[in-house]
């Protein structure tokens, strides 16, 4: 379970253009939640990804894990309990490393410091096991340089390389921005996949509309670092296309 109480960020504080980007904020997301976060921009929904991944400190509440308080860790040390996708394809590959190295990497992700993973025939057939479900072909190209491959590819692979091994909370930050309608739709309804087959808690932040209404088990909309909007699965099923676009009006 995640748990976020009272947290508070500012930025530019006690200057002309201090901003309040979340605002005394609570937010309780249990085990095998699939939490859809929208808004317009500059409402708080990076930010608050932000301060649960660790990128960013808060400046007053708690952020808590199953009951572990983790608001003083670093981002890599939550990183034994999550995972995350951005916006840019590019940014969660190694471009001059092959597929199946990037893997490798990935699950070093979670491991002690000292830890080493052999790129042997059982890593490489687990690598090839998890290619296969993006029906791209990769599966027989794991010895592809990474740099090669087209963005919605690339994501594709840090999708999977995310949810490989032991984190269980997983935070997409407008993962298909960057991509065209075909790889988005594929990318999601993947993503969607993954977190229902293994049981995964995640926060999506997402423009689209049509992805809000159609995924998730929860819907929350921001305004001004605060949530207006919360709607659980069941209140979720009854909201019209029409009903969520009035949310921005």
């Amino acid at each position: 379970m995640l748990e976020l109480e009272h947290i508070e960020k500012h930025f530019n504080k006690r200057t002309p253009a201090e901003v309040r980007a979340v605002g005394g904020l609570d937010l309780t997301v249990k085990d095998g939640e699939f939490l859809v976060l929208i808004g317009f921009n500059g409402s708080g929904k990076t930010t608050l990804l932000n301060l649960i991944s660790g990128t960013l400190a808060p400046d007053s509440g708690s952020i808590r894990i199953d009951g572990k308080e983790v608001t003083g860790l670093k981002d890599y040390q939550r990183s034994l309990w999550i995972a995350r996708i951005f916006q840019n394809p590019l940014a969660g590959t190694a471009p001059d490393l092959s597929i199946l190295d990037n893997f490798r990497l990935a699950s070093l992700r979670t491991r002690p410091k000292s830890f080493r993973t052999a790129v042997d025939r059982r890593f490489r057939q687990r690598v090839k096991e998890r290619l296969s479900l993006l029906h791209m072909g990769l599966e027989d190209k794991t010895d592809s340089l990474v740099g090669k491959l087209s963005g919605g590819q690339r994501q594709a692979l840090t999708l999977l390389m995310a949810v490989m091994d032991r984190s269980r909370i997983l935070l997409m930050d407008e993962p298909t921005a960057a991509l065209d309608p075909k790889s988005s739709d594929l990318l999601i309804h993947m993503a969607a996949a993954l977190i229902r087959e293994l049981g995964l808690t995640a926060i999506l932040v997402t423009h689209d509309l049509r992805y809000a209404g159609t995924y998730g088990t929860r819907l929350i909309m921001m305004q001004e670092g605060k949530i207006k909007q919360d709607l659980d699965q069941s209140e979720k099923a009854s909201l019209t296309p029409a009903g969520l676009v009035q949310w921005f009006t």
